[in-house]
């Protein structure tokens, strides 16, 4: 249910297996509270279930135990300490008032800012304390959950000689592997001008020219589990077109990570800052580096006629290529693993570290109450706008007054970035003012539409 929208179709994260894993009961403490005073962690969104059985369980966790459920009759229970939420699922109408001042709210937020632009701006994430999220600034980084070590990086590439020997058969040297083709950053718009300058073998539902040779490869499954014959053909080719479907500091798929995996040169536009994550300086092709379709790909047929300049893209495979210490450390630091079953994965993970921050909260409100006020409240803490903070979508390609009146990336993708602006104000003064009728919303946001106006 909270797959990333992927390779062909909708690929399922590695670290996803939480949807049928029993639960994880954490590393043990000496929480000797029975059930009955734990503090609840409720999660609000119910499509993450069940990734443990029933609607509730204890965890435990390095600080203390919590109790976690999905059952909302506890949602104004006194015990309830913070409303978990998943970020695609949530939507500003309907959540949940008026807004318990006992209570925090987390997010959960692997996915693509294209799921929920209202996370994207500072009315929308400053409703919540704590974050999990592709940003490294989030308060719990989920920024290398698609990649399941250093290791993957390493696996050995197809030798060139195969893959001259495939363009000899009249394959192209860039794939384009992708189905879901209405996305904020409008890359087939790209795409469509590259394909005039250089042979692109597109697969996919978007742009499609070419047809996979079986009917098993063209199973949409098959594209989305890494099924060895698949990855076998696909990593023949010596490019592939790794264009995310929206842009986002920190926001990097397995359109990245698997063609590395592969031994396939990714031609990348997705994070600005995805440099400070690569292996050495020389494993990708930025497609922001050129001025145009038409340069890049001039560069393409450079390096696809020379190999031995293909070649210095693969290094980081070979013992000791991978120079980043900041990638190797941020690999080895993430409490969390990636198909890996000696760890919790990240949906556990945040929740213990969920509990941990209410189980401290606990504490230090005791105190406070305790000395009669000499020792302070604890402080809130509120999510700032860098653990999202995504930027407005641009075309693909051109400049949007290049684009036409109906063109319908325009009226979709610009439209929404900026409703979901107004979504998080009305909430947040639905919020403000201790409102408690969901229903009233449209009428919040009709208040900010006509001031607005009235501004322009």
């Amino acid at each position: 249910p909270c797959g990333a929208e992927g390779w062909a179709q909708d690929a399922v994260p590695p670290g996803a297996a939480f949807v049928a894993a029993a639960s994880y009961r954490g590393p043990g403490n000496n929480d000797t509270r029975s059930n009955k005073a734990l503090p609840i962690l409720l999660w609000w969104s119910g499509s993450l279930f069940p990734h443990f059985p029933g609607d509730t369980e204890r965890i435990d966790c390095p600080r203390g135990s919590c109790l976690v459920t999905r059952s909302r009759r506890v949602a104004r229970h006194r015990r309830t300490k913070a409303l978990i939420f998943y970020g695609t699922d949530f939507r500003a109408y309907e959540a949940p008032l008026p807004r318990l001042p006992h209570q925090t709210w987390a997010l959960f937020h692997e996915e693509s800012p294209m799921n929920n632009y209202v996370l994207s701006h500072s009315p929308g994430i400053r409703l919540f304390n704590y974050t999990a999220t592709f940003r490294r600034e989030s308060d719990y980084p989920l920024t290398l959950q698609w990649l399941p070590g250093s290791g993957y990086l390493r696996a050995p590439a197809v030798a060139l000689a195969e893959k001259d020997a495939w363009r000899r058969k009249g394959y192209g040297p860039v794939l384009y592997m992708q189905s879901h083709c209405d996305v904020p950053s409008d890359r087939d718009r790209y795409v469509r001008e590259l394909m005039k300058y250089i042979q692109v073998d597109s697969y996919g539902k978007c742009l499609h020219n070419r047809e996979l040779p079986s009917e098993r490869l063209r199973d949409t499954s098959t594209a989305t589990t890494e099924d060895s014959e698949f990855m076998t053909f696909i990593a023949r080719y010596k490019f592939h077109l790794a264009l995310e479907n929206a842009i986002c500091e920190d926001y990097m798929t397995e359109k990245l990570w698997r063609p590395m995996h592969l031994g396939a040169v990714p031609v990348y536009r997705g994070s600005p800052a995805v440099r400070d994550w690569m292996p050495n300086n020389l494993s990708i092709i930025l497609i922001d580096d050129f001025d145009s379709p038409r340069e890049l790909a001039k560069y393409l047929d450079f390096l696809d006629k020379n190999g031995e300049e293909y070649l210095k893209y693969l290094e980081y495979k070979n013992v000791g290529g991978i120079k980043n210490q900041f990638l190797l450390e941020s690999l080895e630091k993430r409490e969390w693993g990636v198909n890996d079953m000696t760890l919790p994965n990240y949906l556990n993970g945040f929740e213990c570290f969920i509990c941990d921050k209410e189980n401290t909260r606990v504490k230090e409100e005791q105190e406070h109450k305790k000395s009669r006020g000499k020792i302070p409240a604890p402080r809130p803490h509120i999510a700032q706008f860098k653990h999202m903070g995504c930027p407005m979508p641009t075309p693909g390609f051109g400049s949007v007054e290049d684009l036409s009146e109906g063109d319908s990336w325009k009226e979709m993708w610009l439209q929404d970035y900026w409703q979901s602006l107004d979504q998080g104000e009305a909430l947040t003064a639905m919020i403000h003012r201790n409102e408690s009728h969901q229903g009233r919303f449209w009428d919040y946001m009709h208040e900010i539409f006509l001031k607005r106006t009235r501004q322009h």
